[in-house]
């Protein structure tokens, strides 16, 4: 072979080589725009996988907080203290106070009784049946009166925390407006968290006493949605407002089930109410018609059963028209 065909064949693989081991011969904007493409894949690897383990924490996090609400919620459940019931009526007597008017009004029920000369022993029935029964029932009327109150004027409280919220307060600025501004009760709890921050609590464990106050449904939302946006972030002008929405439906509900069931709580008043009555125009009509009930040991003893019997009647026709909403 020739001289000049090995030159070419050396300059050629020169040329190769130089090709294959230096990319910059190839340009400088083709090299740079590789290397910024591999930078720019493991940037966004990095932020996917920061993202996805935010999203993560982010996630147990709630999952967290719902587990211990609902362990908490399950205890509620439970048989409530006495205390705990008197405390959640709004009252501020205290336990062994409520058990000595029990005391009373069981005394007074007895003398009653004795002085109309009914026997002993059904005296001492209806003494401790109504020293009882009368304070309990007492206490779960206002019990519920407080609950109402409360359901009734939240709405509000919370859309007052969602105007202070967008309008630049921070939480604890909008609940202090909020404990100025609304109605009772509603005034006074959110008054009593800010005490409960103002003595070092956060957030988080003060708001917990509203829960402990009025332990309903539409109270424990309201401490989830403040619990998770304290310990993981998040959009709480947003979920207050999802949260207002839905307790004014809940409330449009309650109120439409209250219409409906109107006319089941009428007839049952009725029905209830219906032997006494009669029992009273026989009275005026024969007075000597209905004396052997309550002359006569056999008359007391089958008034008793009649008395539990209607008991009975107005126990189920009660649990009858209540509903859950």
């Amino acid at each position: 072979m020739s001289p000049l065909v090995f030159a070419l064949l050396a300059i050629v693989c020169v040329g190769a080589a130089g090709l294959a081991l230096v990319p910059s011969l190839l340009g400088p904007s083709r090299a740079d725009k590789r290397i910024k493409a591999l930078q720019g894949d493991i940037q966004a690897n990095r932020r996917e996988n920061n993202a996805a383990r935010t999203r993560d924490l982010r996630r147990k996090s709630i999952q967290e907080t719902l587990k211990s609400q609902s362990e908490l919620i399950e205890k509620r459940k439970k048989r409530i203290p006495l205390q705990d019931q008197i405390f959640q009526a709004g009252m501020k007597i205290k336990r062994n106070d409520f058990i000595r008017n029990q005391v009373i009004v069981g005394v007074v029920v007895f003398i009653a009784c004795f002085l109309l000369q009914v026997p002993l022993l059904f005296a001492a029935v209806f003494g401790i049946a109504a020293g009882y029964l009368l304070p309990k029932m007492h206490l779960a009327r206002r019990r519920k009166k407080f609950q109402n109150q409360f359901l009734d004027e939240l709405p509000n409280a919370v859309e007052a925390i969602v105007r202070g919220v967008k309008s630049g307060l921070p939480i604890n600025d909008s609940m202090r407006v909020v404990a100025k501004e609304v109605k009772e009760p509603v005034k006074s709890e959110f008054q009593r968290v800010l005490d409960q921050q103002a003595v070092g609590k956060s957030m988080t464990e003060a708001v917990q006493i509203l829960f402990d106050r009025v332990p309903l449904p539409e109270v424990n939302f309201f401490v989830v949605v403040i619990t998770v946006q304290q310990q993981a972030g998040g959009n709480l002008s947003e979920a207050l407002g999802n949260l207002a929405r839905v307790l004014r439906n809940r409330k449009r509900m309650k109120q439409k089930v209250k219409a409906m069931s109107s006319e089941a709580k009428a007839s049952a008043g009725i029905i209830g109410s219906l032997p006494f009555i009669v029992a009273i125009l026989v009275t005026l009509t024969t007075p000597s018609y209905l004396l052997p009930l309550v002359q006569t040991p056999i008359g007391m003893f089958w008034l008793g059963v009649a008395a539990v019997l209607m008991a009975t009647g107005a126990f189920i026709m009660n649990r009858m028209v209540q509903f859950d909403y």
